[in-house]
């Protein structure tokens, strides 16, 4: 075996570096793009089509980028932002663009599964748009918003080891550069199974709060 301990360790901190602030920053946009294309759309309830319109081709645009080919396409920008293009914080940033519309979008899907007489009542209340939202829209949707985020943090875990491709760090670094280069079958599989293990534990984890959520 060509790899220690300490670097194990050190690549899963890395990986739970990448994943943890990316899906922080990218929840504080992401959910409140969700909100807006569910509020901006046709019907919602402050339609504005040029809104909607343009935050939604956006977030088309980005999400149509496979991530490796977004890891590439904005290496300049990441450069700007941190000043390399190497490293765990370089691949924090397409990290971050990557994550944004594709929370926005699973948002906008959880918000729609709203029932509509619930807002309806809200307008009927006189609830102004902030209250119909913080009251009522994400309160019914909170089960459903929390596996969003949980279906995010795994997609985020399989880009951050893609981000390994590139010397991003991280369990995907250890096995691309010990594992896949240097032909070491054992890398590769204590990688997947780390991999595995923090998908299971996300995906219960989330599945629970999402349970306790639905009850309340």
């Amino acid at each position: 075996m060509t790899i220690t301990g300490p670097q194990i360790i050190k690549a899963i901190v890395e990986t739970l570096q990448m994943v943890s602030i990316s899906l922080i920053v990218g929840a504080l946009f992401g959910i409140p793009f969700g909100v807006l294309l569910v509020i901006t759309k046709n019907g919602g309830i402050v339609k504005n089509k040029v809104i909607f319109s343009v935050l939604n081709n956006i977030i088309n645009i980005v999400r149509s980028l496979p991530f490796i080919i977004l890891l590439v396409a904005i290496v300049p920008f990441t450069r700007l932002i941190v000043g390399t293009s190497i490293g765990t914080k370089a691949a924090i940033v397409p990290l971050i663009v990557y994550i944004i519309p594709y929370i926005a979008r699973l948002v906008e899907n959880s918000l729609l599964e709203v029932n509509s007489g619930i807002i309806e009542a809200a307008e009927a209340m006189g609830a102004t748009t902030i209250q119909i939202i913080w009251h009522f829209l994400l309160p019914e949707a909170l089960g459903s918003l929390i596996l969003t985020l949980t279906t995010a943090t795994i997609g985020l875990i399989g880009a951050t080891a893609m981000a390994g491709t590139v010397g991003g760090g991280g369990i995907g670094d250890v096995a691309i550069s010990y594992g896949y280069q240097r032909f070491d079958t054992e890398v590769i599989v204590i990688t997947v199974i780390i991999l595995i293990l923090f998908v299971q534990v996300i995906q219960s984890l989330g599945n629970r709060l999402a349970r306790k959520a639905r009850r309340h």
